[in-house]
């Protein structure tokens, strides 16, 4: 994999442009400057991948908007060795902005055909975050409590089992919402059966299937 001079530079203008739109914060800038997006992307679109677009990955799944991915990482309020749940892997290049800032990150997959391309990957760049197969709704009860929750694709509803597996005081950010657009939302757990919810918007994600891994 190259990172030449060019890609850096096309990544310092991305990073710029972020910056200017104040959609994202210093550390999650410098997380960006860490991780060539374009090792996430096919060849064909090496000289697109700093500018602020979507991209299909396979699987009919898409790599996030780089405004998107800095938007919702800096909603959860990051702290060095949380314990972190990420709810679709992708292209992984969410996971490793997420391991950029130095915490600890469970992911789940649910598109074989993604996963078994992106785990090689990220473990080339020098990532090891806990990588699974399986169905997002569920969650990982075995690496609970979360500290925070992402959830990159949209979801008709916050699944109850995500909730459960927040600790006190942990925020779940998650795009909600049936048909192609969905509302921002970040869920903090204020008690066991407490918690509040903010909107932050409308955006535009792939489906969260329910009970489906294939």
């Amino acid at each position: 994999m190259i990172d030449n001079y060019r890609h850096k530079g096309l990544r310092k203008q991305l990073i710029e442009e972020l910056r200017v739109k104040k959609i994202a914060s210093e550390e999650v800038l410098q997380a960006f400057d860490k991780v060539p997006r374009h090792y996430f992307l096919d060849k064909i679109f090496e000289l697109q991948a700093y500018s602020n677009v979507a991209f299909p990955i396979g699987a009919d799944q898409t790599i996030s908007h780089p405004s998107t991915v800095a938007f919702q990482t800096t909603l959860l309020e990051l702290e060095k060795n949380m314990n972190i749940l990420e709810i679709g892997t992708g292209s992984g290049f969410q996971t490793c902005i997420l391991c950029a800032l130095g915490v600890k990150v469970v992911s789940i997959e649910r598109q074989k055909e993604l996963y078994l391309k992106t785990k090689p990957l990220i473990e080339t760049m020098g990532f090891r975050p806990k990588l699974f197969f399986g169905d997002g709704y569920e969650g990982k009860v075995s690496f609970a409590p979360f500290d925070k929750i992402l959830v990159t694709c949209g979801a008709p509803f916050v699944p109850e089992a995500l909730l459960k597996q927040l600790k006190i005081g942990g925020k779940l950010v998650i795009p909600v919402g049936e048909g192609a657009i969905q509302k921002m939302l970040r869920v903090t757990r204020l008690a066991a059966d407490e918690f509040s919810e903010e909107v932050f918007g409308d955006f535009s994600f792939v489906p969260m299937l329910v009970n489906k891994a294939k």
